[in-house]
């Protein structure tokens, strides 16, 4: 590990490598001063620390007689830290696996973002010998998972019980699938602040929140970019998406059935399966089809001419690929932003990702409802609730868009009636 930190990377290589991220100094001093110690002599702890900024900040704000802990995995950072603050104890190791022998009353810090995986498509590969390790030791890991939800997760447990986390984090642990475990893990440890800062870095196209949380505390707050009170709070937090909810929103939200209960969603074949499919070409062909993109889907129709991705391939194989490519069906953006976009696929194409819808009951309009999904009332809805926290739609933000009863057929509308009043199905 040393040698490959040191000899064969830059130091900009290295930081991209590790998911190293600069903290702007002003959002540092902010974060310290939502560190308070609570007592005399704090024990502090700056994960993955680099230069330790947050460290020296603290020191600065609250005296350096506290017991200031700093570890980072690449030794050049090492160094450069124990020369800036040699009042700190700074240690040279992988923060995931270490384990001190003393629990914190504060951890502080920015840790690193990213996903561990193959150079060619991920940015944090130097660690990808240890990613099964991670995976085994971190009981919120789930699906492909950013290296930072794991640095939340053992950062807390590292904390005392009365103990406080502050951490810099993208936005995407709020809404995300596969933060759900990591959601649930900090609605059960403590009190939770969340800050939205925006996107505060200079070299990251990142949409940032603070995380604060108290142990041995309840409840959830989140505040606006600038707010000193919570646009939102709750005593009680269930690790649910943790979204700017209104009361227009909700209320619009509640008036409607969620798409989720009318449509099964599934997700489209992923590019490596359809590269390895024997029918997939990289040159068109008589008597072959575009595989088509997100960038081919518009609102209300679909481009089936440009073959944004590359391959094609015969259009009655498509089934092999997914079963819904076999008959006209409704689909919905993933990369959208905070948009829902939809159209209905009347010819049966192959896609390689974006939502695809299948009515769960007979006599669903498709055509009315992807007007309705393509509104500006959903678009709005959308905003609201989500804004930029995430740059795609979720599955499960999708299942909850809510469809005006209108659209519904009768039969299905009287069921649910019954079910709201507690009769059964």
């Amino acid at each position: 590990m040393k040698k490959a930190l040191q000899v064969h990377m830059s130091e900009a290589e290295r930081r991209k490598a590790l998911g190293a991220v600069t903290t702007p100094p002003e959002l540092v001093d902010f974060m310290v001063s939502l560190a308070t110690p609570q007592r005399a002599r704090v024990r502090v702890l700056e994960p993955a620390c680099g230069d330790a900024p947050f460290l020296q900040a603290f020191a600065q704000r609250y005296g350096s007689h506290h017991e200031l802990v700093g570890v980072d995995i690449d030794p050049e950072a090492v160094a450069e830290a124990r020369k800036l603050l040699p009042s700190a104890t700074i240690l040279e190791a992988d923060f995931l696996l270490w384990q001190p022998s003393e629990l914190f009353d504060i951890v502080i810090g920015n840790p690193p973002y990213g996903i561990i995986g193959e150079a060619s498509h991920y940015p944090i590969h130097i660690l990808k010998e240890r990613k099964h390790i991670y995976k085994q030791r971190f009981q919120t890991w789930r699906g492909k998972f950013n290296i930072y939800g794991a640095f939340i997760e053992h950062a807390v447990r590292l904390l005392r019980p009365d103990g406080k986390l502050v951490f810099v984090v993208p936005a995407s642990w709020m809404l995300l699938d596969d933060f759900a475990r990591l959601r649930k893990f900090l609605s059960r440890e403590g009190h939770i602040d969340v800050y939205y800062v925006g996107r505060p870095f200079r070299d990251r196209n990142v949409v940032a929140v603070i995380l604060v949380l108290e142990r041995g505390k309840e409840g959830l707050n989140l505040y606006d970019q600038g707010s000193k009170e919570p646009v939102i709070r709750k005593e009680v937090y269930r690790g649910e998406l943790i979204r700017f909810e209104t009361p227009e929103a909700l209320a619009f939200e509640r008036e409607g059935i969620p798409l989720g209960e009318l449509m099964e969603i599934y997700f489209a074949a992923r590019s490596p399966e359809i590269r390895r499919h024997p029918s997939v070409v990289r040159e068109p062909k008589e008597g072959l089809v575009p595989i088509l993109t997100g960038r081919n889907l518009k609102p209300g129709w679909i481009d089936y001419e440009t073959c944004y991705s590359g391959l094609w391939m015969p259009r009655e194989e498509a089934p092999s690929l997914r079963f819904f490519y076999a008959f006209p069906h409704i689909v919905v953006g993933h990369t959208k932003g905070a948009r829902v976009v939809a159209a209905l696929d009347e010819r049966c194409y192959p896609w390689r990702e974006e939502f695809h819808l299948v009515p769960k009951i007979p006599g669903l309009d498709e055509r009315q409802l992807v007007q309705h999904l393509d509104s500006e009332p959903i678009q709005w809805y959308v905003r609201t609730l989500y804004r930029d926290l995430v740059p795609h739609l979720t599955m499960t933000q999708l299942r909850l868009v809510p469809v005006p009863s209108k659209l519904v057929p009768i039969k299905f509308r009287a069921r649910q009636l019954r079910l709201w009043e507690g009769e059964g199905g």
